[in-house]
């Protein structure tokens, strides 16, 4: 009677241990490993300028701008999405872009197109679904804005898009296309739409650019020339430039970081208005808004490229897991004249299953042990042992 109790007992303890095991590895797996890798990233540092102030005197510094930069979060809908392939992506982006604001404090956050995976064809019902769970994974304080730009699996490829599928996107995002913010001019564009075939869409998509680009050059000059009007004078500085589609480029053989495209891939030549914008339409963005900075998504990897006259463009990678192993986001700390970027890393998918097989087969073995099912097979191999050794 006693020896059932005290059995009973054991097997009680035992049942609470797992129990405790199981809870401390699904709390690190699915909570605290973001908080640990993600409190590792720190916001960059600018140079301060060698003469800055006059005769000893320090320069009072310029505002700095906190921004972060993700693209092709690909929210699953109504069609492809798997609920649990939906369960596991979306609660790994809501974990990692929450974690993100709460440690590192943006003050805006740019996301840079290919929001949802189906926007492109999705029904008025399926479409309020997915930007429902949009709101839910990306929540963030009021104090912090979030701007965003379309991308082909939001509104289709140029093929697709149509006045209904852009409208019901500025719906839900922004559809400024000029933004400022401490000194910096932020020019979110609508890549999808510069085809350059003109069709409607894309002749109001050039007007509006040619439009801001003369805004732009009015407020670099000191005294407003003839034909600048009375306009609000923006920020003297240069642009940065949004958009889904990356400017024109070979493909990606000059990338590289462990972020980049896999090698079988890098030497694939890039499609001019599929993968990559026309060589023309790259030209012309340069040329009329002479922007400091370009940041784009669309290819799911890294890469910085140095178009002409030294601007850098950087193609941020996907920062899903459904897209990429090791998903990752932009830092930028940015003034009027200057910026510096770094990139943030997130939990490696394979570390965490690694992670979660691992702690699985302690389990087991930790359940086993007392049973003798795990230890039978030594005691045989002693045995058998024993018995080579006496021949």
């Amino acid at each position: 009677m006693a020896s059932s109790q005290l059995g009973a007992r054991g097997q009680g303890f035992l049942l609470l241990k797992l129990s405790a095991a199981i809870l401390a590895v699904l709390l690190f797996c699915e909570f605290l490993i973001y908080y640990l890798v993600i409190f590792r990233c720190s916001w960059p540092e600018l140079k301060t300028p060698e003469g800055a102030g006059t005769l000893g005197a320090p320069k009072a510094p310029e505002p700095v701008l906190r921004a972060m930069f993700l693209a092709d979060t690909h929210l699953l809908g109504a069609v492809r999405g798997h609920w649990l392939d939906k369960l596991r992506r979306e609660w790994q982006m809501e974990r990692a872009f929450q974690t993100a604001v709460w440690l590192l404090q943006p003050e805006v956050v740019f996301i840079l197109g290919d929001i949802f995976d189906e926007g492109k064809w999705s029904s008025p019902e399926a479409w309020a679904d997915d930007v429902g769970r949009f709101w839910k994974v990306f929540r963030h304080p009021p104090h912090v804005q979030l701007r965003a730009v379309a991308g082909n699996h939001d509104i289709g490829f140029h093929y697709q898009m149509d006045t209904y599928r852009i409208k019901r996107f500025e719906k839900v995002f922004n559809p400024e296309r000029l933004f400022s913010w401490k000194g910096i001019n932020f020019v979110m564009v609508n890549s999808v739409a510069l085809e350059g075939d003109g069709c409607d869409i894309c002749s109001r998509a050039e007007a509006e650019l040619l439009e801001i680009s003369h805004w732009l050059n009015c407020s670099r000059e000191e005294h407003s020339p003839r034909g600048c009007g009375d306009r609000q004078r923006l920020p003297a500085s240069a642009p940065i430039l949004l958009q889904h589609f990356p400017l024109y480029r070979r493909n990606d053989a000059n990338c590289s970081g462990e972020d980049a495209a896999p090698p079988d891939e890098k030497y694939t030549p890039f499609k001019e208005r599929y993968d990559v914008l026309s060589w023309e339409v790259s030209r012309k963005l340069l040329w009329w808004l002479r922007p400091r900075l370009i940041l784009s998504g669309h290819t799911h990897s890294a890469c910085e490229v140095q178009h002409r006259a030294g601007v850098l463009e950087v193609s941020v990678p996907s920062f899903s897991w459904r897209n990429r192993n090791n998903p990752s986001f932009i830092m930028g700390s940015i003034t009027p004249m200057d910026y510096a970027l770094a990139k943030c890393y997130l939990p490696r998918e394979d570390m965490v299953l690694t992670t979660y097989c691992v702690a699985a087969g302690c389990l087991m073995l930790i359940t086993l042990i007392p049973t003798g099912l795990v230890s039978a097979p030594f005691h045989f191999g002693q045995r058998v042992l024993r018995k080579f050794k006496t021949m």
